[in-house]
C-alpha cells in the first residue's frame, strides 16, 4: 500500500503533523551555499517554454505555484505548500472546528481512499469506515482524478448535500452514501468512569484547546471517584496536532520539570529540549492549565493505549510515558512519524509547511519510520488486529524520511505488512469497527486486567520494523502472561 499522497476534505491538518509554529518572511539558507545558477536558468527556459508553446494560455501564478508546491513535495510526505485557502484551513483545524465531511483522504491507485473518518463527524455517523475507496462525488466518476481535485468536489457551504459512492472490501455492490456538510467541532478530550475505581481519558487530537480540555476531564473523572486506582489515557488514531500540547499532556503525569521530547535539525533553533514546565506548552505569558491537577495524578498507576493510528505528538507523550516507566504502554506499534514541521510563512497569506527536524524521547530514541514499541503488544480484538492491521505506517510512506533502519529493512517491512493485510482481509469483512471505550473494546478490557492483576492475552505479531542498530531485539511473546509480571 502507497500513499502516492495526502489530503483533508474540510479539515486543513494533515495526520500526524506535531507543528512548531515559527514564523519568518523567508527560511534562511546556509551560508557558504551558492545558487545553483545553471538550473534555474532551466527552470526559467522550461518556463519560458511552457508559455510560448503550450497547447493553450496559462496562468503565470498557476504555474509558479505548481513549481513551488511541485519542489517542496519532493522532500518528504510531510512537507507541503500552503496556498491561501490551504493556509486558512490549517488555521482553523488548529482552532478545532472546520466545515467539511470530517475524513482524512489519500489518494490510492487512482482512487480517493478514506485513511479516517474523523469522530462525531457527518462521515463518521454516516458509517464511512477507514480502508473505504471513493469512486464517485455526486455522478461524477474520479478515477484518475487528481487529490486535490476530489477534495474540492466534496467542499462545499454548511448544510449543502453531496453524495458519495463508495466500495468497500467485502461488500459486492458500490455504497450510496448521501451526506450533508457540516461545521465539524471535534472534541479532543473525553473521558469515563469506566467502572468504580478505574478512569478512561481519550484524547483524540492534539489542538490549542487540549491541555484546557483535558484538565476540565481530569477534574472531572476525581470528582465522580476521589480514589481512582488505574487511569488509561487512550491516544489510538491519535494522528497528532500541536506540540505544546503533547509536551502538557505529558508533564501532567511526569514529575515537574521533567524532559519531555527534544529535536535535532539542520539549524541551531531545530536543535532543543522541551522540558514539563509551563513556558514549554502555555507560553511565557499564558495561564497554566495544569494548576489545580489533583495530586494523585502524578502516581495513579496507568496505562496508554496505542495502534497504527497513532502519530507524531501521541508518540511523542507514549514515548515519554514509557521511557520514564510512568505508564504501561499496550495496543500495537504506532505510525511512526517523528518529524518536526515548522512553519515559515512567504505572504500573509500562504506558508511552507517544511520538515526542519526529527524527535527523540528523553532516551533518545528516535520515533521516524520505526514508533513507539509497545510494553505489552496487544491486538485491536481476540482474532487479531482488525481494521488496524490494514492501515499505513510512515514507513511505507514514499519518500519517508529513515530512522537508522536499512532500505532491506524497509523492503522487508512493507513485504510483511502487504502479507498481514492478506491474512487480516478476510476477518474484516464482517467486523465493525471498535467503538473506543465501549463495552466491546478488546484493548481497554485487557488494560483493566491489567490494573486487577489478571492475565492479559498478547499478541502474536512482532514489531516492525525490526529493531534499529544498537537495540534489543523484542522477544516473541506467548498468548497470555499474567499482568503482574509486567509491572
Amino acid at each position: 500500500m502507497k500513499l502516492k499522497s495526502m489530503g483533508l476534505v474540510g479539515v486543513g491538518m494533515v495526520a500526524g503533523v506535531a507543528l512548531s509554529l515559527q514564523y519568518s518572511a523567508f527560511a534562511q539558507r546556509a551560508a557558504g551555499s551558492p545558487l545553483p545558477l545553471d538550473e534555474l536558468r532551466q527552470l526559467a527556459d522550461v518556463y519560458g517554454i511552457i508559455k510560448s508553446d503550450y497547447v493553450e494560455p496559462v496562468d503565470d501564478k498557476k504555474l509558479l505555484q505548481e513549481a513551488i508546491s511541485g519542489m517542496v513535495a519532493s522532500l518528504d510526505p510531510h512537507s507541503v505548500y500552503l496556498d491561501a485557502k490551504a493556509f486558512r484551513e490549517m488555521r482553523e483545524n488548529v482552532a478545532g472546528k472546520f466545515v467539511g465531511l470530517g475524513i482524512e483522504v489519500a489518494s490510492e491507485d487512482g482512487y480517493v481512499k478514506i485513511v479516517s473518518p474523523i469522530e462525531d463527524s457527518p462521515a463518521f455517523r454516516a458509517g464511512i469506515k477507514a480502508g473505504d475507496l471513493i469512486t464517485r462525488i455526486d455522478s461524477t466518476p474520479i478515477k484518475g482524478m487528481s487529490l486535490d481535485d476530489a477534495i474540492k468536489r466534496m467542499r462545499g457551504a454548511p448544510g449543502s448535500k453531496v453524495v458519495l459512492t463508495i466500495a468497500r472490501r467485502g461488500e459486492d455492490k458500490p455504497l450510496i452514501v448521501p451526506l450533508v456538510r457540516a461545521e465539524v467541532h471535534v472534541q479532543s478530550v473525553k473521558a469515563k468512569v469506566i467502572e468504580p475505581g478505574y478512569g478512561w481519558l481519550r484524547i483524540s487530537q492534539f489542538q490549542e484547546s487540549t491541555l484546557d480540555d483535558m484538565a476540565a476531564k481530569v477534574k472531572w473523572l476525581y470528582q465522580q471517584d476521589p480514589k481512582l486506582k488505574g487511569l488509561v489515557l487512550d491516544l489510538r488514531n491519535d494522528p497528532g496536532g500541536l506540540l505544546p500540547g503533547a509536551v502538557g499532556v505529558s508533564a501532567a503525569f511526569l514529575p515537574k520539570d521533567q524532559e519531555i521530547v527534544s529535536t535535532i535539525g539542520q539549524l541551531p533553533d531545530s536543535n532543543q529540549i522541551f522540558y514539563g514546565r509551563k513556558e514549554f506548552y502555555a507560553g511565557r505569558a499564558g495561564n497554566d492549565p495544569l494548576v489545580g491537577l489533583p495530586e494523585q495524578l502524578k502516581k495513579v498507576p496507568m496505562v496508554v493505549l496505542v495502534n497504527t493510528g497513532s502519530a507524531s505528538a501521541s508518540e511523542i507523550v507514549a514515548g515519554a510515558l514509557q521511557d520514564y516507566k510512568r505508564a504501561i504502554v499496550m495496543g500495537t506499534q504506532t505510525f511512526g512519524k517523528g518529524s518536526v514541521q515548522t512553519l515559515r510563512q512567504l505572504t500573509s497569506d500562504t506558508a511552507v509547511k517544511l520538515t526542519t527536524a526529527r524527535y527523540y524521547t528523553p532516551h533518545k530514541r528516535s520515533i521516524q519510520a520505526r514508533g513507539i514499541v509497545p510494553d505489552l503488544m496487544v491486538d485491536e480484538t481476540p482474532d487479531g488486529d482488525g481494521l488496524n492491521a490494514l492501515r499505513v505506517r510512515e514507513v511505507d510512506l514514499d519518500k519517508h524520511l529513515s530512522n537508522v533502519a536499512t532500505p532491506e529493512t524497509a523492503d522487508k517491512a512493507r513485504r510483511d505488512a502487504l502479507e498481514e493485510e492478506q491474512r487480516m482481509a478476510a476477518l474484516d469483512r464482517a467486523r465493525k469497527p471498535v467503538e473506543f471505550g465501549g463495552a466491546d473494546d478488546f484493548q481497554l478490557a485487557q488494560a483493566l486486567n491489567h490494573f486487577k492483576g489478571k492475565p492479559v492475552q498478547l499478541s502474536k505479531t512482532e514489531p516492525r520494523p525490526e529493531p534499529v542498530e544498537g537495540e534489543p531485539k523484542p522477544k516473541a511473546k506467548p498468548d497470555t502472561k499474567p499482568a503482574e509480571l509486567h509491572k
